[in-house]
């Protein structure tokens, strides 16, 4: 007897819940990288903490705008799919 193996897949997760797996992956990686605890007022001294902040906010904004990008792309692609006579 075959017994079938479990396996991820993003189609069975809606995307709210793509989404959310996303924001948590990408957080998990910020919190090891913000306990280096080398000098924590270092950019803050140097005036750069705002240059840092600013492109880590255009990273995020570039990130959620494409993946926005995607889900339109994806699900006039699965209309398409669904009603071929609708072009």
């Amino acid at each position: 007897m075959i017994k079938k193996i479990a396996t991820f897949s993003p189609k069975k997760l809606g995307m709210k819940n793509q989404y959310l797996f996303s924001l948590a992956l990408i957080l998990s990686f910020a919190v090891p990288a913000s306990a280096q605890g080398n000098n924590p007022d270092f950019f803050h001294s140097i005036g750069k903490i705002y240059v840092v902040v600013a492109v880590i906010i255009a990273i995020f904004i570039g990130i959620i705008l494409f993946m926005i990008y995607l889900e339109r792309k994806v699900s006039k692609l699965e209309n398409l799919s669904k009603h071929p006579d609708n072009e």
